[in-house]
């Protein structure tokens, strides 16, 4: 007999207290605040291009990689597909509606997540937008944004070395253009 592995999760692998909702995805712990995210998983990155070919950057509010440059994304749910999470993921953090997208590229990658490493799958993708100048940032998530072509100091100021890698891709696709 085979169980998914959130299934096993009845007790809390830090403080071991029992779990009331084994299954659930993602197994947090009421108690000690521990978080497992069950891997690996995906996660979505838009490269948001505007009319004058610039990428918005956006600052995060919030550790991991508090005051540093992202991209707008984040994990894509169960029953999700990659594309939906890209949408959802943009709506939530900038307020913005997804034209169009593009896969850019895929990266293997690692979450450190209060001490615990889940594997990752991140999956990057050129996006076009209704409005783009309709931005309003969920102020929980991130505190600032800018529209540029990414320079040495954006670069090595980003949150994520896979949002780095992927607007290095961009950049380098840019100029090759």
């Amino acid at each position: 007999m085979t169980t998914a592995i959130e299934k096993t999760y009845k007790y809390c692998p830090r403080c071991g207290s029992e779990h009331s909702d084994p299954g659930k995805i993602p197994f947090r712990c009421t108690e000690c605040n521990f978080t497992q995210f069950f891997g690996p998983v995906a996660a979505v990155g838009a490269l948001i291009v505007d009319e004058s070919n610039r990428v918005l950057l956006v600052r995060r509010s919030r550790d991991p990689g508090k005051g540093c440059w992202g991209l707008p994304g984040g994990f894509v749910d169960a029953g999700e597909t990659v594309e939906q999470a890209l949408t959802r993921e943009i709506a939530e953090e900038t307020e913005l509606s997804v034209e169009s997208m593009e896969l850019l590229m895929t990266f293997p990658n690692q979450y450190n997540y209060r001490g615990v490493v889940s594997q990752v799958i991140d999956l990057f993708y050129i996006c076009h937008v209704s409005n783009p100048d309709a931005i309003r940032l969920e102020p929980s998530e991130l505190d600032a944004f800018v529209w540029t072509v990414p320079d040495q100091e954006h670069l090595d100021h980003m949150a994520f070395d896979s949002n780095r890698r992927a607007v290095e891709r961009w950049l380098e696709d840019r100029e090759n253009a």
